[in-house]
């Protein structure tokens, strides 16, 4: 796996841009550089979060997640656990095995009235470009989407 790392600064203070960035509405918005998506679940310490998307057959595909530190206005860390086919959660195919284990971890921090936000995730090498493609406008879409609101 490889440690991929993208950040952006947004000019509004922490708690916006946190809040922001993990509300339902505003998540689904600013990740359309993925392809439509949702979460169900919550950001809580623990608790199971599963990522969201279309399988090309119309059912809910994505990725599930345990979130393993919540500090608030400062650290979300995840671990991903499978992918979700059709509905159910899958962990030992060879598709699976390019998520399982792998790390997912946000970053705030503040100074000034702006807010840093470092994205730091484990790619298995065959989505490095997916993910150099698509982190960047969706944390442009963040930042334009907190400042518009601050």
């Amino acid at each position: 796996m490889e440690k991929l790392r993208y950040s952006v600064t947004v000019n509004a203070p922490v708690q916006d841009v946190w809040t922001t960035m993990l509300d339902q509405a505003f998540y689904r918005e600013w990740t359309k550089a993925f392809g439509e998506s949702s979460y169900e679940g919550d950001w809580n310490q623990g608790s199971e979060i599963r990522f969201l998307g279309p399988d090309g057959d119309g059912s809910m595909g994505g990725l599930i997640a345990t979130v393993e530190e919540n500090r608030p206005h400062e650290l979300i860390s995840l671990r991903y656990v499978g992918l979700i086919v059709n509905g159910e959660v899958e962990a030992t195919s060879e598709a699976a095995k390019a998520f399982v284990g792998a790390h997912e971890k946000y970053a705030f921090s503040g100074s000034g009235g702006s807010t840093t936000v470092d994205v730091e995730l484990d790619s298995d090498e065959q989505f490095v470009s997916m993910f150099d493609d698509a982190w960047p406008p969706a944390l442009a879409k963040l930042k334009e989407i907190v400042e518009a609101r601050s």
